[in-house]
Parts: structure tokens; C-alpha cells; sequence
């Protein structure tokens, strides 16, 4: 079996959301909004779930909106940003996933739309953010929690306390963070957080915007009386009771064994540093996810390392699953300083919650296998000419 490092892009669904699935679809997958007691069942199971979810989170239910994933929740944020605040200005990082920078480039025109630089190690720089806040006009600002791709923290508690200090909204994606760490605070300081299921072990298509208060005046997607009248749209009973079963389980599995992976993970890095000499980690000096780390190798174009290690049975990323079909630069990378040669070798390995501390330690053996393959004269002319398309490979 392949072993799976590539938990940033997804992650299997775990036992007890399989369970809690199965049984929602065989006992509450009427129509919350009918009438009739069986849909009245399913209605309740949804509302305790947003009460759970809200609990977990620090906030009100009503704060709680179910929908597909954190990009319909970046994207309609964005949007309605964009027309409640028709003459402000948006500041985003550089770093941010492209469900926030794309539909920020769409709603909001050059002249309205800020970027917030970062430094080498990819954590926003609170000075600079000083400077924009204080230039007058920013109304909203969008900064994710972890970065999808080097795994690296941002400062959202010190970013939403001067957002707050000058009346400004502040939404993070948590994609990343939710299941992972703590969220003690997260709810509380930034006004809107974005979320999805299927990064902690839930189903795919379901997710969750909190918005700032229950007399918010967002309002996402018009067309029926669901989710307070702020996204309609027919609840997918089955796929949130999962998502809370998931969450649940991660929540659990992260306080057990983050530690231990985290420790795993700094030693596979300094193995892999050793045996392929001139590794670099990216965003290695800040403080990071436990479960991530996104390596330059000194040599060979990444997408020839990824097909090789596939070949030994090892399943790792180029970076944000999201971009890669897109032969461009990297835009976190690019906010990093990291030059574009470095970009095409950059290999993202993420663990899970189950990831053994064997699984570490193969995967290492099988880099320093790798590269020695590749540096061999037969590797290197075995290299020469072929696309950087895994499919030809």
C-alpha cells in the first residue's frame, strides 16, 4: 500500500464520520425545511450539530452558517465585502490560498486591493500591516491561520487585535488549522472564519462560515430561508453530522499524537537534510503545523522527484494541490523571496493523524534512494528532455 503524505490536500474520512454519514442517510436525510416529524428530526439533528460546532469555536449558533467548503465561504465573503463596503479597500496577504486571492481580485479593483507583504519564513510583517491600517481606507482584511503550503503559523491574535484597535474587519481561513491545534480564541478575535471538512477527516462538500454576530448583515446566497436566510439551499444533514463526528475524532487525535508526529517530522527533516545535501525547509525557522514541512531540494525538478517516490510507494505534493496543474510560480513562494528555480523543486510531504513514526522513517530512506537514482549518470540522462507532466513519467 502507498503511504500518504499529502494530508494538506485532503484527508481520508475517518470511521466515526463514515458512521455518522452512513447513519444520517439512513435516518435523517429528509429536507430539514419540511414540515412533517421526520424532516422536523433531521432539522433538530442539524441544529445541534451548529450548536456543538459553536461550541467548539467559543461563539453563537446563529454565528454558524453550514455550507460546501471553505471556498464558497472565501468566495461569497469576498463578494459581499465587496458591496458592503463599495468605496473601502481590501488588504490580504501574499501568501493567501487562491479561494481568497482569486475572488478578491474579482470584487475588489486594483486601486481597492492592498497586499500585505511577509517575511522570509512566510509569517505576515506586523509592521507593515501597521503602515496599510494606518494609511486609512482598508475596511476588511483577509489572513489565513496556517499556510496550506509550508505549514507555517500566522499571528491572527496580534493581527485582529489592530485590526480591531481601528474598527476593521478581520477574516482568516482556518482550512488548515481547524483539527489541528487549538482554536481557543479563534472565533472570538476574528470576526469571519472560513472552514472545511474533508482537511479533518470529513466528507468532501461540506463546510462552515462563522460570521461576526448573529445581527450580522451578511448574506451569501439568496434563493430560500435556510441557514438563517443567509445561504439557501438545501442542508446536507448527513455530510455536517459527519463533518462534527470528524472533528470530533481529529480534535482528540491531535491532542494525542501531534507531539510525537512533530518530533517524527523535525527528525525526518534533518535526515533528509543529510542525505541530500543543500535541502533547504521552507518557512523552517517559524513556528509551523506539526504535520508539514515543504522542502527545496538543491537538485532536479520536483514533479521527478513526486513520480519516483510514488514509484516506492510514497505520496507527497509539488505544494498547494489547488495550483498544481498551474505551471506558474507559486505566489507564497513568490511572497517569500524564493526565486523560481528553487519553486520547481520545492516537494510538500504533510502527515496525518495515523502517520507512524516507520512512515517517517521509510520516507527518508526512500529521498535518500531518490536522489542517489537521480544523481547516478543513468538518472540524470534518464531525466533529460521529459515534460514536467507526472502523467509521462
Amino acid at each position: 500500500m502507498a503511504v500518504y503524505f499529502d494530508h494538506n490536500a485532503t484527508t481520508p474520512l475517518c470511521p466515526s464520520a463514515r458512521e455518522a454519514w452512513l447513519d444520517a442517510n439512513n435516518a435523517r436525510w429528509h429536507n430539514p425545511s419540511s414540515l412533517y416529524r421526520s424532516a422536523g428530526e433531521a432539522n433538530i439533528a442539524l441544529n445541534d450539530a451548529r450548536g456543538v460546532l459553536a461550541d467548539y469555536l467559543g461563539c453563537e449558533a446563529e454565528q454558524i452558517l453550514f455550507n460546501s467548503g471553505a471556498t464558497e465561504g472565501n468566495h461569497s465573503l469576498m463578494a459581499w465585502a465587496a458591496e458592503r463596503w463599495p468605496e473601502g479597500k481590501i488588504a490580504i496577504s501574499g501568501i493567501e490560498h487562491p479561494s481568497v486571492r482569486e475572488p478578491a481580485q474579482r470584487y475588489f479593483p486594483a486601486e481597492r486591493r492592498l497586499e500585505l507583504p511577509v517575511d522570509e519564513e512566510g509569517r505576515v510583517r506586523l509592521d507593515a500591516l501597521d503602515g496599510i491600517l494606518g494609511g486609512g481606507g482598508v475596511r476588511f482584511v483577509s489572513v489565513m491561520a496556517a499556510c496550506n503550503e509550508t505549514g507555517v503559523l500566522q499571528p491572527w491574535k496580534e493581527i485582529a487585535a489592530r485590526c480591531h484597535a481601528q474598527g476593521i474587519v478581520l477574516h482568516t481561513d482556518a482550512t488548515q488549522w481547524i483539527g489541528k491545534l487549538p482554536v481557543g480564541g479563534l472565533a472570538s478575535d476574528c470576526d469571519y472564519v472560513t472552514g472545511s471538512a474533508h482537511k479533518f477527516g470529513g466528507p468532501k462538500g461540506c463546510g462552515f462560515l462563522k460570521i461576526a454576530s448573529e445581527n450580522d448583515a451578511y448574506a451569501g446566497q439568496n434563493g430560500g430561508p435556510q441557514e438563517f436566510r443567509r445561504r439557501a439551499g438545501t442542508q446536507n444533514v448527513p455530510a455536517v453530522l459527519a463533518m462534527l463526528a470528524a472533528l470530533e475524532w481529529a480534535d482528540g487525535e491531535s491532542r494525542r499524537c501531534a507531539e510525537r508526529i512533530g518530533l517524527e517530522r523535525d527528525q525526518f527533516e534533518r535526515e533528509v537534510c543529510k542525505v541530500v545535501p543543500g535541502t533547504r525547509i521552507v518557512g523552517g525557522k517559524a513556528p509551523r503545523l506539526w504535520n508539514t514541512t515543504l522542502l527545496a531540494m538543491p537538485d532536479f525538478e520536483h514533479v521527478r522527484w513526486l513520480t519516483r517516490l510514488d514509484r516506492l510507494g510514497f505520496q507527497v505534493s509539488t505544494g498547494s494541490a489547488c495550483s498544481s496543474g498551474d505551471a506558474g510560480p507559486s505566489h507564497t513562494l513568490q511572497a517569500m523571496g524564493v526565486d523560481f528555480p528553487t519553486m520547481k523543486r520545492v516537494l510538500r510531504v504533510s502527515a496525518g493523524w495515523q502517520t507512524r513514526g516507520e512512515d517517517w522513517e521509510a520516507l527518508g530512506e526512500a529521498f535518500a534512494a531518490t536522489f542517489a537514482d537521480m544523481a547516478s549518470p543513468k538518472g540524470r540522462l534518464s531525466g533529460q528532455g521529459i515534460a514536467a507532466d507526472p502523467r509521462r513519467l
